[in-house]
């Protein structure tokens, strides 16, 4: 299995949304972030080194993410809902 289907399973977000969906800053599309990155993010997280795009420490591992194309910024997921807040974007440019 490779870790994207590791990651669609582990985070199922329906087909039709994932389609819609873009960075609400740049309108580039996302993806669901892969299994490896988010596990990365989330220690990242966890050891405090992580500020979203509106300055604000994140403080909650994620459950998912949703990826833009350039790889810049990752938008939470939580509770199988896709946070499309310019502010709740988390910079990972360099991290990922």
């Amino acid at each position: 299995m490779s870790p994207d289907s590791e990651s669609a399973t582990a985070m199922p977000l329906d087909e039709a949304l994932l389609e819609i969906l873009c960075c609400p800053e740049t309108k580039q599309a996302v993806t669901i972030l892969d299994a490896a990155s988010l596990d990365v993010l989330n220690r990242r997280i966890a050891n405090g080194e992580v500020r979203n795009t509106g300055g604000n420490p994140v403080k909650e591992p994620l459950d998912g993410g949703l990826i833009r194309h350039d790889r810049k910024v990752t938008y939470p997921v939580r509770e199988m809902i896709p946070i499309m807040l310019v502010e709740e974007g988390i910079p990972t440019d360099g991290i990922l």
